[in-house]
C-alpha cells in the first residue's frame, strides 16, 4: 500500500486515511516515513500502546527540542514557541502546568456546566427558525468561544475576533481560512495584544475569573510571566476553541452517517455521557503530535536514534482492535472507552479533557431533547490539515 499520512489534499477531500493507518497497524506499527520537501523523514506510531509510551516518557520523547508540532521551523522561532507548554518538557512543563491548573479543578469546571447548558439552549433558539443552518457556525462553533469567553471573563462580542484568529492560526494551509502562514503569525500576534490588555485589566481590576487567577501567585509565590501568560491564552483559544468545535461538528455528522445511534441518543438522552467519549474516540479532533528522541531507544523491536523524529497518530490508536472491541463500529454506548483523542497520558495530557467532555455531553443532551429531526442537507467540507481532524461547514436542516 502506499502510505502518505501528510497529504493535505487527501485529508480535505476524505479525512483521516484510515486504510492506510489499519495497515499500518497490522504491518508496520513503527513505520519509517520518508520525508518531502522541507521536511525529514519521521518514526509513525499506530499503536494505542506505543503512543501511550511516547506520551509517558517525556525524558526519551521531547517536545521542546524540536517542538510539538509537525512542521520544521528555525530555531529562534523555536526558542519563543517553548515559552508555550504545548512545546515544554519537565521540569518547566511541571512548573507552568501547575500554575495554570488552578484554572482548570474539576469544581472549577464543574460550576460551568448550567451556564454551558443555557449557551446551548440559547444556540437552538437561535437557528430554529432559520432557513438554513450551517451546524459548524451557527453551534459548534459558538459553544466553546462562549466559553472561552466566560473562562477569560472576556466580552461576549469578542467570540468572533477570537474564531478568527483561530481560524488563522490552525488554516494556515487552507485556502478558505488564510493565504499565507504570516496570516497565521500576524493573528498570533494579534492574541499576544489582547491577552496583554486583558492581564492589564485584571490587574487594575480583579474578577473571579481564570485570567485573575493566574495572575495572582500561588501557593509557593510564583507567577506566570508575561510571555507565558499572553502564550496561555493563545492555547486556550486554538486548543480550547478547535477540539471542541471539530469534535462537535464531527460527531453530529458521524451522527448523520449513523441513524440508529442518533435515534438511540433521541430516545435515551443520557447516553450522552458516554457518547461524548465514543465522539472523541471515532473523530479525534487532533491527528498527530511530534516528539524528538532524546537518545537512542526502541519501540517494538526497532532502533531510534536520538534526534529522530516521532509522530504519534491518535486516530489510529483510537481504533486498535487490540484495545477496543468492534473499533470500526460508532458506538455511543461503549464502556470503558480508553479512547485518547486528548492525549495519552503523561505530562501532556489535555489540560481542557474534563470541560471538552461536559461542553460535548450538554451540548448533544440539547440537541437530541430539542432537534430530535435534525438532519444534514448538504456535503460537509473538511479542512486543508494532517493535523486537525476539521470540518468547515456542514448544512443542516431542523425539521
Amino acid at each position: 500500500m502506499e502510505i502518505d499520512l501528510v497529504d493535505k489534499d487527501r485529508y480535505a477531500r476524505s479525512g483521516v486515511p484510515h486504510d492506510q493507518l489499519r495497515w499500518l497497524r497490522d504491518n508496520a506499527p513503527v513505520y519509517w516515513h520518508e520525508g518531502q520537501g522541507d521536511w525529514p523523514g519521521f518514526w509513525a506510531l499506530t499503536k494505542h500502546a506505543d503512543v501511550v509510551h511516547v506520551s509517558r516518557h517525556s525524558d526519551l520523547f521531547s517536545s521542546a527540542r524540536k517542538l510539538a508540532l509537525f512542521d520544521e521551523m528555525p530555531e529562534e522561532q523555536r526558542e519563543f514557541q517553548r515559552l508555550m507548554m504545548l512545546n515544554q518538557d519537565p521540569p518547566d512543563h511541571t512548573r507552568r502546568r501547575s500554575l495554570v491548573n488552578r484554572g482548570f479543578t474539576p469544581r472549577q469546571i464543574g460550576r460551568l456546566e448550567e451556564h454551558i447548558r443555557d449557551i446551548c439552549h440559547a444556540l437552538v433558539d437561535e437557528v430554529q427558525n432559520k432557513p438554513e443552518v450551517d451546524f459548524v457556525r451557527d453551534i459548534a462553533a459558538p459553544l466553546p468561544l462562549y466559553v472561552i469567553c466566560e473562562l477569560l471573563g472576556a466580552p461576549v462580542e469578542d467570540r468572533d475576533k477570537i474564531f478568527e484568529w483561530s481560524n488563522r492560526m490552525i488554516g494556515s494551509d487552507d485556502p478558505d481560512y488564510s493565504t499565507s502562514p504570516d496570516e497565521g503569525q500576524a493573528a498570533a500576534i494579534e492574541v499576544y495584544s489582547y491577552a496583554h490588555t486583558l492581564a492589564a485589566a485584571r490587574r487594575q481590576e480583579p474578577r473571579d475569573d481564570i485570567v485573575t487567577r493566574l495572575l495572582q501567585p500561588d501557593e509557593d509565590g510564583q507567577t506566570l510571566t508575561e510571555d507565558e501568560f499572553d502564550l496561555f491564552v493563545l492555547l486556550l483559544i486554538v486548543a480550547g476553541n478547535e477540539t471542541t468545535r471539530n469534535a462537535a461538528s464531527g460527531g453530529m455528522l458521524t451522527l448523520f452517517e449513523h441513524p440508529d445511534q442518533w435515534k438511540r441518543l433521541v430516545d435515551d438522552p443520557s447516553l450522552a455521557r458516554t457518547a461524548a467519549d465514543e465522539i472523541v474516540r471515532w473523530v479525534s479532533p487532533v491527528n498527530l503530535f511530534r516528539r524528538t528522541a532524546t537518545a537512542d531507544t526502541e519501540i517494538r523491536g526497532q532502533k531510534i536514534a536520538e534526534g529522530d523524529k516521532v509522530v504519534v497518530f491518535y486516530a489510529a490508536a483510537n481504533r486498535d482492535e487490540e484495545v477496543f472491541e468492534r473499533p470500526e463500529e460508532f458506538d455511543i454506548g461503549r464502556d470503558p472507552n480508553p479512547q485518547i483523542g486528548f492525549g495519552g497520558g503523561g505530562a501532556h495530557f489535555c489540560l481542557g479533557n474534563h470541560l471538552a467532555k461536559l461542553e460535548l455531553r450538554v451540548l448533544f443532551e440539547v440537541l437530541a431533547e430539542r432537534l430530535p429531526g435534525i438532519r444534514q442537507t448538504g456535503e460537509a467540507s473538511r479542512l486543508r490539515s494532517y493535523f486537525i481532524n476539521g470540518i468547515k461547514t456542514l448544512p443542516v436542516a431542523l425539521d
